[in-house]
């Protein structure tokens, strides 16, 4: 691998300073030294390698983000890990009452602050304990339910995940299209990621000529 530019301009420049001291010491003449400053150049690219060269300069992903290295299905995160920081809140909460009971009278750092705290914990950690469902229904089984609604032959399709109402019902929204080449028509389908019901869905035909090159 060739050394980085800063490097190599680092040391073209260690060259010109010194040909220019030597020239101010030796009294040369300012062709010799010109001589000498080619020289350095010369020598620099022959050590460094040529740093024109665009392919020695790349941007790399992180390993975790190069999506070309990753093997095997992804693996959809599930919501029921909303039932973890909402049991964090409730024993914060608890304690909280507990210091308020125990310690507002005798106490000047405990004051009806800490109940209130309580009463704010304890609501965002029923909230996030109601809202962590354990999902049940998989992207695969979510294709299979929207093939099922939309009537035709499914060619190429992809699933997201999202989620519906106060409480963030999580639920797979699948985009699907016919097995035509070009696709003659294409689906919209919400699907409850708990129970594999299909909620909505919705067909129409896909313009051929949005496929045209």
């Amino acid at each position: 691998m060739a050394p980085s530019a800063p490097r190599a301009t680092c040391s073209v420049r260690k060259v010109v300073i010194a040909v220019i001291v030597t020239h101010r010491h030796d009294g040369g003449h300012l062709e010799a030294a010109l001589v000498q400053i080619r020289r350095g150049f010369a020598a620099a690219r022959i050590l460094h390698g040529d740093m024109s060269n665009d392919d020695d300069v790349r941007d790399e992903l992180p390993h975790d983000l190069d999506v070309a290295g990753h093997a095997g299905p992804y693996d959809f995160p599930d919501n029921s890990r909303r039932r973890r920081p909402a049991a964090l809140y409730g024993v914060v909460a608890l304690i909280c009452v507990v210091l308020w009971l125990t310690e507002r009278d005798s106490s000047a750092l405990v004051n009806n602050g800490f109940l209130g705290a309580a009463i704010l914990l304890g609501l965002v950690g029923l909230f996030s304990f109601s809202s962590g469902w354990r999902m049940r229904v998989d992207e695969k089984e979510a294709l299979v339910a929207a093939q099922g609604a939309v009537g035709f032959p499914v060619g190429h399709a992809s699933a997201q995940q999202v989620w519906r109402g106060m409480r963030s019902r999580p639920t797979w929204r699948v985009l699907v299209y016919s097995a035509e080449d070009p696709p003659r028509r294409r689906g919209l389908v919400l699907v409850d990621a708990i129970n594999g019901v299909v909620k909505e869905h919705l067909v129409q035909d896909n313009p051929v000529e949005d496929w045209e090159v």
